[in-house]
């Protein structure tokens, strides 16, 4: 009897199933019951979770569970959202070793109807290593997602928006200074062009990484692209704006918390919803494109190590192991450009403002003759 209603279970059919079994199985079944378990619904659950394992879903998140300890949380949640809303209800109970390729092309069709041709190659990739993972684990004999290369249009690559133009930099820095919005927000648009990390490194940055006295910034590898740890030297202006802040987030873990909730950092679109609120179009200027400000600026400037400049934006490491023990590399060299840096952007941003300032002061001049 379970909930008052009375069930049938089968223990299996006699020879097959020896007298003492049945009587091990009977005695499962009355501990389930005990428990407050029906065991006919434990068995079908049991079962399905079986079959699961084998699913392409089932496959897939197992994969993912092993290999989210190499990446970054924030490119794990990607990856099993990515799978979630564009495979998953489609060949997610489907056996993993039955998925053709056809099958996968028209899923990926529907991402590329979207216009998201980058997503599409991107679930592509994910596919074939949850394929090469079934077939390293005995539940698959190929990869059907190594069929569909070249079946997708090639991806237009487009490179960050970013101004670059000293001018206009100065007004950008104008712009920023007088942001209405959040003091946190605004905060963190005022150290993104000093420190020109990748926006998740910023919007993720918490307060036991830095040493202001010491003026620091070490980003350990598991918040890094490229896994290797990363230091960032902090100007006086930096440090600075880091002080400013601390009274406000520093008893929390992160920098720049979500409105939402202090145990989780900013959303990844607040940088560039702020830029769009100062009237800076996606096609103009984006948080990413403090890199390539600086990246050309820099360059451009000729004072520099190319290197020390390729350092500093943490450009990948081919060699790992070597990146590990080369992120410290040109550091007293990076420690000068990244202040000569901040003094740069701060005179060119001084003189907008001053010219700004004489603009209006001659204008009341005309309005009184």
């Amino acid at each position: 009897m379970f909930e008052g209603r009375e069930k049938l279970l089968s223990l299996g059919t006699y020879p097959d199933t020896p007298l003492g079994k049945a009587r091990d199985k009977r005695d499962a079944a009355r501990r389930l019951l005990a428990d407050g378990i029906d065991p006919s619904a434990h068995r079908k659950a049991t079962k399905a979770a079986k079959s699961d394992e084998n699913s392409f879903e089932g496959v897939a998140r197992e994969w993912h569970v092993k290999q989210r300890r190499k990446w970054t949380e924030d490119h794990a949640n990607r990856i099993l959202r990515r799978l979630e809303a564009d495979v998953f209800p489609w060949l997610g109970r489907k056996p993993v070793g039955q998925v053709t390729a056809p099958e996968l092309l028209t899923v990926l069709r529907r991402i590329e109807a979207r216009g998201v041709i980058e997503t599409a190659h991107r679930a592509r990739a994910d596919c074939s290593k949850v394929f090469r993972y079934a077939i390293a684990t005995g539940r698959a004999e190929r990869d059907s997602a190594a069929d569909l290369r070249g079946a997708l249009p090639p991806v237009v690559t487009n490179h960050h928006a970013s101004i670059t133009e000293p001018r206009k930099v100065a007004d950008l820095l104008c712009d920023i200074s007088a942001y209405q919005g959040s003091f946190i927000t605004r905060c963190a648009l005022r150290l993104a062009p000093l420190v020109f990390v990748r926006p998740n490194e910023l919007r993720e940055a918490k307060w036991p990484e830095f040493d202001l006295d010491a003026r620091d910034w070490r980003i350990p590898a598991e918040r890094m692209k490229s896994r290797v740890p990363h230091i960032v030297p902090l100007s006086k202006q930096a440090v600075a704006i880091l002080r400013e802040l601390h009274p406000l987030t520093g008893s929390d873990q992160y920098l720049f918390p979500s409105v939402r909730s202090t145990k989780r950092p900013m959303s990844d679109n607040t940088i560039n919803a702020a830029l769009r609120r100062l009237g800076y179009a996606k096609d103009e200027m984006t948080g990413h494109g403090f890199r390539s400000m600086a990246s050309t600026i820099l360059n451009e400037q000729g004072k520099w190590n190319p290197d020390a400049i390729e350092r500093q934006l943490a450009h990948g490491e081919r060699d790992k192991v070597r990146g590990a023990y080369n992120y410290a590399e040109y550091l007293p060299e990076r420690r000068k450009m990244m202040q000569a840096w901040a003094d740069y952007l701060e005179a060119l941003e001084n003189g907008a403002h001053s010219l700004k300032a004489g603009r209006r002061a001659g204008a009341r001049q005309l309005g009184q003759k």
